[in-house]
Protein backbone atom coordinates (compact mmCIF):
# COMPACT_ATOMS: atom_id res chain seq x y z
CA UNK A 1 0.00 0.00 0.00
CA UNK A 2 3.02 2.20 0.10
CA UNK A 3 3.01 4.54 -2.88
CA UNK A 4 6.61 4.87 -4.02
CA UNK A 5 8.07 8.06 -5.37
CA UNK A 6 10.54 7.82 -8.26
CA UNK A 7 12.05 11.06 -7.04
CA UNK A 8 15.19 10.63 -6.12
CA UNK A 9 25.15 13.83 8.71
CA UNK A 10 27.06 16.32 7.82
CA UNK A 11 27.76 18.03 11.11
CA UNK A 12 30.32 20.54 12.35
CA UNK A 13 31.22 19.92 15.97
CA UNK A 14 31.97 22.74 18.39
CA UNK A 15 33.58 22.35 21.81
CA UNK A 16 33.99 24.75 24.69
CA UNK A 17 37.51 24.58 26.12
CA UNK A 18 37.95 24.84 29.87
CA UNK A 19 41.40 25.37 31.38
CA UNK A 20 42.51 24.68 34.91
CA UNK A 21 45.75 25.99 36.33
CA UNK A 22 47.11 24.32 39.45
CA UNK A 23 45.06 23.42 42.51
CA UNK A 24 42.19 25.41 43.86
CA UNK A 25 43.28 28.13 46.28
CA UNK A 26 41.34 29.70 49.08
CA UNK A 27 38.90 32.20 47.65
CA UNK A 28 39.00 30.64 44.17
CA UNK A 29 35.57 30.01 42.62
CA UNK A 30 34.45 26.39 42.75
CA UNK A 31 34.21 24.56 39.41
CA UNK A 32 30.77 24.80 37.89
CA UNK A 33 28.81 21.66 37.01
CA UNK A 34 26.31 23.59 34.91
CA UNK A 35 25.99 23.04 31.17
CA UNK A 36 28.27 25.18 28.98
CA UNK A 37 26.88 28.46 27.71
CA UNK A 38 25.82 28.62 24.06
CA UNK A 39 28.36 29.82 21.53
CA UNK A 40 28.46 33.51 20.71
CA UNK A 41 26.15 34.64 17.94
CA UNK A 42 27.60 34.06 14.47
CA UNK A 43 26.47 35.18 11.01
CA UNK A 44 25.38 31.60 10.25
CA UNK A 45 23.39 31.39 13.50
CA UNK A 46 21.67 34.68 12.69
CA UNK A 47 20.89 33.59 9.13
CA UNK A 48 19.37 30.32 10.36
CA UNK A 49 17.26 32.15 12.94
CA UNK A 50 15.99 34.53 10.26
CA UNK A 51 14.95 31.66 7.95
CA UNK A 52 13.29 29.81 10.82
CA UNK A 53 11.34 32.94 11.82
CA UNK A 54 10.04 33.24 8.26
CA UNK A 55 9.12 29.55 8.26
CA UNK A 56 7.03 29.98 11.42
CA UNK A 57 4.73 32.42 9.58
CA UNK A 58 4.71 30.70 6.17
CA UNK A 59 1.59 28.85 4.96
CA UNK A 60 2.33 26.29 2.27
CA UNK A 61 1.70 22.75 1.04
CA UNK A 62 4.70 20.88 -0.33
CA UNK A 63 5.57 17.44 -1.67
CA UNK A 64 8.91 15.95 -0.61
CA UNK A 65 10.81 12.77 -1.33
CA UNK A 66 12.02 10.95 1.78
CA UNK A 67 14.91 8.48 1.56
CA UNK A 68 15.63 6.56 4.75
CA UNK A 69 18.11 4.23 3.04
CA UNK A 70 15.86 1.18 3.29
CA UNK A 71 14.42 1.17 -0.22
CA UNK A 72 12.98 3.56 -2.78
CA UNK A 73 12.25 7.12 -1.63
CA UNK A 74 8.76 7.66 -0.24
CA UNK A 75 6.38 10.58 -0.47
CA UNK A 76 6.00 13.09 2.34
CA UNK A 77 3.51 15.96 2.16
CA UNK A 78 3.83 18.89 4.57
CA UNK A 79 0.90 21.30 4.90
CA UNK A 80 0.95 24.43 7.07
CA UNK A 81 -2.17 26.56 7.51
CA UNK A 82 -2.28 30.33 7.87
CA UNK A 83 -3.55 29.87 11.42
CA UNK A 84 -0.51 27.78 12.47
CA UNK A 85 -2.17 24.37 12.22
CA UNK A 86 -0.11 21.82 10.32
CA UNK A 87 -0.06 18.28 9.00
CA UNK A 88 2.67 15.98 7.71
CA UNK A 89 1.66 12.86 5.73
CA UNK A 90 4.24 10.07 5.54
CA UNK A 91 3.85 7.24 3.04
CA UNK A 92 4.49 3.94 4.80
CA UNK A 93 5.15 5.74 8.07
CA UNK A 94 3.54 3.26 10.48
CA UNK A 95 3.23 -0.45 11.25
CA UNK A 96 6.61 -1.33 9.80
CA UNK A 97 6.00 0.55 6.56
CA UNK A 98 2.66 -1.08 5.77
CA UNK A 99 0.41 1.92 6.52
CA UNK A 100 0.39 5.59 5.56
CA UNK A 101 0.24 7.91 8.53
CA UNK A 102 -0.25 11.60 9.23
CA UNK A 103 0.81 13.75 12.18
CA UNK A 104 -1.53 16.72 12.64
CA UNK A 105 -1.24 19.65 15.04
CA UNK A 106 -4.28 21.72 16.02
CA UNK A 107 -5.08 23.95 19.01
CA UNK A 108 -6.64 20.87 20.68
CA UNK A 109 -3.47 18.78 20.51
CA UNK A 110 -1.22 16.66 18.31
CA UNK A 111 -2.79 13.67 16.55
CA UNK A 112 -1.68 10.58 14.70
CA UNK A 113 -4.07 9.70 11.85
CA UNK A 114 -4.39 6.73 9.53
CA UNK A 115 -4.52 7.50 5.81
CA UNK A 116 -6.19 5.52 3.05
CA UNK A 117 -4.67 4.87 -0.37
CA UNK A 118 -5.57 3.09 -3.59
CA UNK A 119 -3.97 -0.11 -2.32
CA UNK A 120 -5.39 0.30 1.19
CA UNK A 121 -8.78 2.08 0.91
CA UNK A 122 -9.47 2.61 4.59
CA UNK A 123 -11.31 5.47 6.25
CA UNK A 124 -9.05 7.92 8.05
CA UNK A 125 -9.24 8.01 11.85
CA UNK A 126 -7.21 9.99 14.36
CA UNK A 127 -5.92 9.49 17.90
CA UNK A 128 -4.55 12.21 20.15
CA UNK A 129 -0.92 11.46 21.06
CA UNK A 130 0.33 14.71 22.66
CA UNK A 131 -0.80 18.01 24.12
CA UNK A 132 -0.66 21.13 21.91
CA UNK A 133 2.89 21.90 20.86
CA UNK A 134 4.37 18.81 22.51
CA UNK A 135 6.48 16.10 20.92
CA UNK A 136 4.95 12.87 19.62
CA UNK A 137 5.92 9.86 21.81
CA UNK A 138 8.60 7.72 20.17
CA UNK A 139 6.29 4.70 19.78
CA UNK A 140 4.01 6.69 17.47
CA UNK A 141 6.55 9.04 15.85
CA UNK A 142 7.36 8.64 12.07
CA UNK A 143 9.65 10.92 12.91
CA UNK A 144 10.04 13.03 9.75
CA UNK A 145 7.38 15.58 10.81
CA UNK A 146 9.83 17.06 13.33
CA UNK A 147 11.88 18.59 10.52
CA UNK A 148 9.12 20.93 9.39
CA UNK A 149 7.79 22.58 12.56
CA UNK A 150 9.12 21.32 15.86
CA UNK A 151 12.68 22.64 15.61
CA UNK A 152 11.82 26.14 14.37
CA UNK A 153 11.46 27.54 17.89
CA UNK A 154 14.86 26.04 18.78
CA UNK A 155 16.50 27.56 15.69
CA UNK A 156 15.17 31.02 16.62
CA UNK A 157 16.35 30.70 20.24
CA UNK A 158 19.84 32.25 20.48
CA UNK A 159 20.30 30.56 23.89
CA UNK A 160 19.83 27.03 22.52
CA UNK A 161 22.98 24.91 22.67
CA UNK A 162 23.65 24.73 18.94
CA UNK A 163 26.70 25.09 16.72
CA UNK A 164 25.68 26.42 13.29
CA UNK A 165 27.80 26.67 10.13
CA UNK A 166 26.61 27.63 6.65
CA UNK A 167 27.61 24.94 4.14
CA UNK A 168 27.30 24.12 0.47
CA UNK A 169 23.76 23.07 -0.57
CA UNK A 170 22.90 19.40 -0.51
CA UNK A 171 22.78 17.77 -3.93
CA UNK A 172 19.64 18.92 -5.73
CA UNK A 173 18.65 21.35 -2.96
CA UNK A 174 17.98 25.06 -3.34
CA UNK A 175 18.42 27.88 -0.87
CA UNK A 176 20.84 28.25 2.04
CA UNK A 177 22.04 25.19 3.95
CA UNK A 178 23.20 25.05 7.55
CA UNK A 179 25.10 22.32 9.37
CA UNK A 180 23.67 22.07 12.89
CA UNK A 181 25.23 20.27 15.83
CA UNK A 182 24.96 20.31 19.62
CA UNK A 183 27.68 22.06 21.63
CA UNK A 184 27.35 19.72 24.61
CA UNK A 185 28.19 16.04 24.62
CA UNK A 186 26.66 15.59 28.06
CA UNK A 187 23.14 16.72 27.20
CA UNK A 188 20.51 15.34 24.87
CA UNK A 189 20.62 16.91 21.40
CA UNK A 190 18.15 19.82 21.30
CA UNK A 191 17.22 18.98 17.68
CA UNK A 192 17.88 16.29 15.08
CA UNK A 193 21.43 17.24 14.20
CA UNK A 194 22.38 17.38 10.52
CA UNK A 195 22.05 19.73 7.54
CA UNK A 196 18.94 21.86 6.95
CA UNK A 197 18.30 23.90 3.79
CA UNK A 198 15.77 26.75 3.54
CA UNK A 199 14.46 28.91 0.71
CA UNK A 200 14.38 32.68 1.10
CA UNK A 201 10.73 32.51 2.23
CA UNK A 202 11.57 30.00 4.99
CA UNK A 203 10.26 26.82 3.34
CA UNK A 204 12.41 23.76 4.03
CA UNK A 205 13.94 22.63 0.73
CA UNK A 206 16.03 19.73 2.03
CA UNK A 207 17.37 18.13 5.19
CA UNK A 208 19.82 15.35 5.96
CA UNK A 209 19.63 13.90 9.47
CA UNK A 210 20.25 10.56 11.13
CA UNK A 211 17.01 8.93 9.98
CA UNK A 212 17.14 10.02 6.34
CA UNK A 213 17.08 12.72 3.67
CA UNK A 214 14.12 14.83 2.55
CA UNK A 215 14.09 16.96 -0.60
CA UNK A 216 11.46 19.35 -1.91
CA UNK A 217 9.69 18.26 -5.11
CA UNK A 218 6.92 20.84 -5.52
CA UNK A 219 5.15 23.55 -3.52
CA UNK A 220 1.89 25.56 -3.55
CA UNK A 221 0.26 28.08 -1.23
CA UNK A 222 -1.11 26.75 2.03
CA UNK A 223 -4.75 26.69 3.19
CA UNK A 224 -6.35 28.89 5.84
CA UNK A 225 -6.42 26.00 8.30
CA UNK A 226 -5.54 22.30 8.43
CA UNK A 227 -8.29 20.05 9.83
CA UNK A 228 -8.02 16.47 10.98
CA UNK A 229 -8.44 14.04 8.04
CA UNK A 230 -10.88 11.89 10.03
CA UNK A 231 -12.75 11.60 13.31
CA UNK A 232 -10.94 11.22 16.62
CA UNK A 233 -11.45 7.59 17.55
CA UNK A 234 -9.46 4.47 18.38
CA UNK A 235 -5.83 4.13 19.40
CA UNK A 236 -2.63 5.31 17.69
CA UNK A 237 -0.57 2.94 15.56
CA UNK A 238 2.92 1.77 16.41
CA UNK A 239 5.75 2.68 14.08
CA UNK A 240 7.94 -0.42 14.09
CA UNK A 241 5.55 -3.16 13.07
CA UNK A 242 2.25 -4.91 13.37
CA UNK A 243 1.11 -5.82 16.89
CA UNK A 244 1.64 -9.46 17.83
CA UNK A 245 -1.20 -11.82 17.09
CA UNK A 246 -2.43 -13.41 20.35
CA UNK A 247 -2.09 -17.16 20.65
CA UNK A 248 -5.45 -18.95 20.48
CA UNK A 249 -6.51 -20.27 23.83
CA UNK A 250 -6.80 -24.03 24.05
CA UNK A 251 -9.76 -25.62 25.81
CA UNK A 252 -9.00 -26.91 29.26
CA UNK A 253 -9.31 -30.71 29.28
CA UNK A 254 -12.09 -31.95 31.47
CA UNK A 255 -11.25 -34.25 34.37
Amino acid sequence: MRPRSPAPVLAVSAALALTACGGASEGSPAPSSEAPAPEAASPARGALAARAALAMDKAYAALYSFDDGRGEPRNVVATVGKDGTWRVDVSGGALGGTTDVSIVSTPAGVYQCTLGSQSNPIASTCAKVAKPGKRVPADYDPPVERLFRQWLTVFTDRQAGLAVTEVQPLSGAKGSCFSIDSISASLADPVDIGVYCYAEDGVLTAARVGFGVVKLVSQIDGPATVPLPGPETGSPMGIDGLPPVPEPSLPTPSA
